[in-house]
């Protein structure tokens, strides 16, 4: 759900009232007087921010851009504050503005260091001894009180022992291993199982009774709507869940292959790998205090995971690639890590990124709310050129950082960037990036035009010319103009000539894509597949990039049927 969709159904429902954790605000608030609010929610417990969910009258909150509201949040928190902001359609029409903030890790000050919180009422000062943080207690270390040995199936311990060969632990008796792993403690004058060792080998009673919030379930759509056509519930310890989803995902999954000289890459719908990874963090990472399942979508377009208890504290969708890794049920993890099955240094969302990208995919698209986070895993298509490129360069024992494919595959989305527009999908500083532009500019990967702060990034022209993409002509400055009294009659405008084989630039498509919003009141991916000569994903690229910046509304569902009309 993007934060430009004011018909998508909100997570919200029903609009909570005021209090400890939502906050209403009138229609004349200023984005940055929002700001301190939403920051003085986060140093509190977290919650939703309101404006105008009390308003009458014929106004709204449509005025207010959700992208002036997370700029002045970014300022105030010093970069350290993600929310996610969406307007929310109320049945009567006017339009809400929903700002779902998580609570921090640690307390967020203001540029002048005040420290501000919400009390349920009021915003009021924080002392120091206030800001001091709660250790979390890690809930899969808990041994149950009626727990028992009887609780763990044998079959399952055997599985968790064919992974413990990795570790070296396979030699040892079942209770040494499981000892050995932490799952086993003495309690009440026996050995007892820990939470995480019922949601890793536990019978179905002992997960019904002990951890029913471990189910996960799985939805297949036929189309990119709300509707589905198969479900399975499922409530089993973790290493059977990874393998019956798989078994799910892979029935439905298709791959293209793509000839690289003599060896074929199979590029499918949906990486076995990056998938995997992505269920196993869900699985990992959620909170299980709550009582709720994760819920996996499979979409012809994409696969969604929605899961319990958002991000652990302090990461966000826009620095989950630079954060500390931060492990919300550390026995869990310290135990999957030990058999194998998670990445113990904390890459499993760099390995996601960067199998998407040298598949020619876009990466992995996170949203989060209060107590939830959704992972989007985009399957539309792919860029077949792209990944012959990326393959040709490992043949040259040239290695493409994840950072040089980040910037790569924007620059091949977008046509070019400014640097502090890399900097922001590098998750960087942008102080931080030069190093790494001027390393790409010497290797021929990407230039750079214009002076000072106006620097524009492209894609070099070998690196074109290796896309199929073209190199564009240079340009070259008019003659200069004639007196006016020399000027003959001007001529009728010529119809304009067909494109070049390098095609429109994306800023062309994209006025391509306006000027017919403007002429028919919409535009669907077809016809500007046909004024400009594109591709469907290079088409929906742009539709979806117009959506996102806020000039577009999406009506309708599906490639062919959806509308797009102006915002």
């Amino acid at each position: 759900m993007t934060a430009d969709s004011p018909n998508a159904i909100s997570p919200l429902g029903v609009l909570p009232p005021p209090g400890s954790s939502c906050v209403h605000l009138p229609l004349d608030v200023t984005p940055q007087e929002l700001a301190r609010y939403a920051v003085g929610l986060a140093n509190a417990r977290g919650g939703t921010v309101l404006v105008g969910a009390d308003a009458t009258g014929e106004r709204d909150a449509g005025e207010l851009h959700p992208l002036m509201v997370t700029h002045a949040i970014f300022e105030l928190s010093g970069g350290r504050l993600t929310v996610n902001v969406q307007h929310h359609r109320q049945p009567g029409g006017a339009r809400v503005l929903a700002v779902f903030v998580p609570q921090a890790p640690y307390v967020l000050a203001a540029p002048d260091g005040a420290v501000l919180a919400w009390d349920g009422a009021h915003l009021v000062p924080v002392t120091p001894a206030q800001s001091e943080p709660v250790p979390q207690q890690d809930y899969t270390a808990v041994v149950p009180p009626d727990a028992s040995l009887a609780d763990l199936d044998p079959h399952e311990v055997a599985r968790l022992r064919g992974l413990g060969q990795r570790g070296g632990l396979a030699h040892l008796p079942d209770l040494d291993f499981l000892r050995e792993l932490g799952l086993l403690i003495p309690s009440g004058g026996a050995l007892r199982p820990t939470l995480a060792a019922i949601l890793l080998a536990g019978t179905p009673a002992a997960l019904r009774a002990h951890v029913p919030q471990a189910e996960v379930c799985f939805y297949h759509h036929q189309t990119p709507d709300v509707e589905f056509q198969f479900r399975e519930d499922l409530l089993r310890p973790i290493p059977a869940l990874l393998t019956r989803l798989a078994e799910l995902i892979q029935a439905r999954n298709r791959f293209t292959p793509v000839q690289v000289g003599l060896f074929r890459i199979e590029v499918w719908d949906q990486d076995e790998a990056v998938y995997r990874e992505a269920l196993l963090n869900a699985l990992t990472h959620r909170d299980y205090t709550l009582r709720d399942a994760v819920h996996v979508h499979h979409y012809p377009d994409r696969l969604e995971i929605m899961n319990p208890g958002g991000l652990p504290g302090g990461i966000t969708p826009g620095n989950i690639l630079r954060h500390q890794p931060k492990r919300r049920n550390p026995l869990l993890a310290e135990v999957l890590a030990r058999l194998g099955l998670v990445e113990r240094a904390g890459v499993g969302v760099d390995k996601m990124y960067g199998l998407m990208l040298r598949c020619g995919k876009e990466p992995p698209e996170y949203t989060t709310y209060p107590d939830a986070v959704t992972l989007a895993l985009h399957s539309p298509g792919f860029d077949a050129e792209f990944v012959r490129f990326v393959a040709r360069k490992q043949e040259e024992m040239q290695t493409l950082s994840l950072d040089m494919l980040i910037v790569l595959s924007l620059l091949v989305r977008e046509g070019e960037a400014t640097r502090a527009g890399l900097a922001r999908a590098l998750q960087l500083p942008e102080d931080r990036t030069p190093r790494l532009l001027r390393g790409m500019e010497d290797h021929g990967l990407i230039a750079r035009s214009g002076p000072g702060r106006g620097i524009a990034y492209t894609l070099s022209d070998e690196v074109r010319r290796a896309l199929g993409r073209g190199v564009p002509e240079p340009r070259t400055a008019p003659p200069p103009a004639r007196p006016a009294r020399d000027l003959p009659a001007r001529p009728p405008r010529a119809p304009r000539a067909a494109p070049d084989p390098s095609g429109p630039t994306p800023a062309e498509v994209r006025a391509v894509a306006l000027a017919l919003v403007r002429e028919r009141g919409h535009v669907r991916n077809r016809e500007l597949r046909e004024a400009c000569g594109l591709s469907t994903q290079q088409a929906w690229r742009v539709l979806r990039r117009l959506v996102l910046e806020g000039h577009l509304v999406k009506r309708g569902t599906g490639t062919r049927d959806a509308a797009y009309e102006p915002r």
